[in-house]
């Protein structure tokens, strides 16, 4: 017969284990926000801090490359360091860091100033969403994992939305200053949070330090995005190839030394699973036909259509808004269904998203701007944080510490490769259209060559999420891991109250 008594304690410790785990959540989310958030407000600054600093535009893209590159080398030290001294303890140092590194910039005097505070921000800031990912994946109930990592997405796609929303306006009407200065807040309640709630989670022993692994990893990651950065401009270009070759060969030893070392600074041996592979191929393919599209609308907005930096941040809320708002639909969906059907229906809409670009014109209406916006948003809403929760479901359960900086760090490179590649196609179509032109046109035949290069850019990235699309007949429910039983979600932590 049924026990009302039991029944009644049942409910409520599962009452108390979701509402034990909103303050860790709340900690992690505050925190990648802010260093999410400052990926995007430095671009729409640059022209003012061209200004103020009195100098280049070469010497002020430092400012963001020198950004890149920290973020890019210290991400593959995440897993290490959080087995050594534990992830709380290095998730509060990273924001921490990342806080009085935002400070320093904000005070900043000279140009090299403010490229070495931007590359101790980006030290602090490169271990927070490998460290806050594994940690929300711990926290949470296998059959909420789904829920939780999208509520834990919605941050994700809308900082860099409202990034030069928020950048735009403080530059126009306050000062560039602030742009880093309201990091301080930001960075202070995310440490209070932490501090109080995130739990002491049990460490794994920490492995011999792979040594070659640790100097290998951080050139490679570097250079290779400094390379894809720099091809942005030309991609013969001495630095460039400079980059990719350093990167490549660095790249190449350290898969060598990872699949060699018995406890390495990444788990490559990780890409032995079938159901992870196939995953995170789909959800690279998915992210540069996203992100690398997404560098081009702000840039179709102010060079085609003529507004200002403020102006164009609204224009893009509705992709920000549609992909909070399809998020946690997602991620609810996930839990029931799996991360096929949403990836297929997602994918699709974001491949009529950009077929849509693939139209515009210097003419084409706001309206039909916004709509396409939206649609692209509920697109990403659906498909990018199932496909993230499908790939770390695939890995081993003991293995997530070590598979979330190896997904961060891979993100990382694959969406500099998308934005260098589409840029510079979205440049050299543009180069030959205005060359076809001839030496006598009007202002409006070259802004119409411009409108045709980002035609043929939008398209180019259509595709790609075409062949994503396809690539989701392959997906399946990854297997059950034989270890996951010794996997603690939320009994094996002791949440600090």
């Amino acid at each position: 017969m049924p026990n009302p008594a039991r029944e009644k304690k049942a409910v409520d410790a599962n009452e108390f284990s979701i509402r034990a785990i909103i303050g860790p959540l709340l900690a992690i989310i505050v925190g990648m926000i802010m260093v999410i958030l400052d990926t995007t407000v430095v671009n729409v600054a640059i022209p003012k801090l061209v200004d103020y600093f009195h100098t280049d535009l070469k010497t002020i893209q430092w400012t963001v490359t020198g950004y890149t590159l920290a973020l890019s080398a210290v991400i593959p030290l995440a897993g290490w360091m959080t087995d050594k001294f534990g992830s709380k303890r290095i998730f509060l140092i990273t924001i921490a860091l990342f806080t009085i590194g935002s400070a320093l910039c904000a005070l900043a005097q000279t140009p090299t100033q403010l490229i070495i505070f931007r590359i101790l921000q980006g030290i602090g800031g490169g271990m927070v969403s490998p460290i806050g990912m594994a940690m929300v994946f711990r926290l949470a109930p296998p059959e909420k994992r789904g829920s939780i990592m999208g509520v834990l997405g919605v941050p994700m796609l809308m900082a860099p939305a409202l990034g030069p929303v928020l950048s735009g306006w403080l530059v126009e009407y306050v000062s560039w200053n602030w742009i880093f200065l309201i990091n301080l807040p930001i960075g202070i309640v995310a440490m209070i949070i932490g501090i109080r709630f995130l739990p002491q989670f049990e460490r794994h022993q920490a492995p011999h330090l792979d040594v070659l692994g640790m100097i290998l990893a951080p050139i490679a990651f570097a250079m290779l995005t400094y390379g894809v950065s720099e091809g942005g401009t030309s991609w013969t270009s001495s630095t460039t190839l400079t980059g990719l070759i350093v990167g490549g060969l660095a790249l190449v030893l350290f898969i060598i030394a990872e699949l060699r070392h018995k406890q390495p600074l990444l788990e490559l041996r990780v890409f032995r699973s079938s159901d992870f592979t196939r995953g995170i191929l789909l959800l690279w393919i998915a992210q540069v036909a996203l992100f690398g599209s997404m560098i081009l609308m702000p840039l179709y907005l102010q060079q085609i259509k003529g507004y200002t930096p403020l102006q164009t941040g609204l224009i893009l809320l509705p992709q920000a808004l549609a992909s909070a708002f399809f998020m946690p639909i997602g991620g609810r969906l996930f839990d029931r269904l799996g991360a096929r059907p949403l990836a297929f229906v997602g994918l699709a809409i974001i491949s009529t998203a950009l077929f849509l670009f693939a139209h515009i014109s210097a003419d084409t209406h706001l309206i039909v701007i916004l709509l396409s916006l939206a649609l692209m948003g509920s697109g990403m809403g659906m498909t990018m944080m199932p496909l993230n929760t499908h790939v770390l479901n695939a890995a081993p359960s003991n293995l997530v510490s070590r598979v979330t900086p190896l997904t961060t760090a891979a993100q990382q490179v694959v969406v500099s490769f998308a934005i260098a590649g589409l840029t510079g196609y979205l440049t050299s179509h543009i180069n030959a259209r205005i060359a076809e032109l001839g030496k006598d046109y009007t202002p409006l035949q070259a802004l119409d060559a411009a409108a045709g290069g980002f035609n043929e850019t939008y398209f180019l990235a259509a595709c790609l999420a075409v062949i994503g699309w396809v690539m989701t007949f392959i997906l399946r429910k990854p297997k059950k891991q034989p270890d996951a039983g010794k996997q603690e979600p939320v009994a094996a932590v002791h949440v600090d109250f």
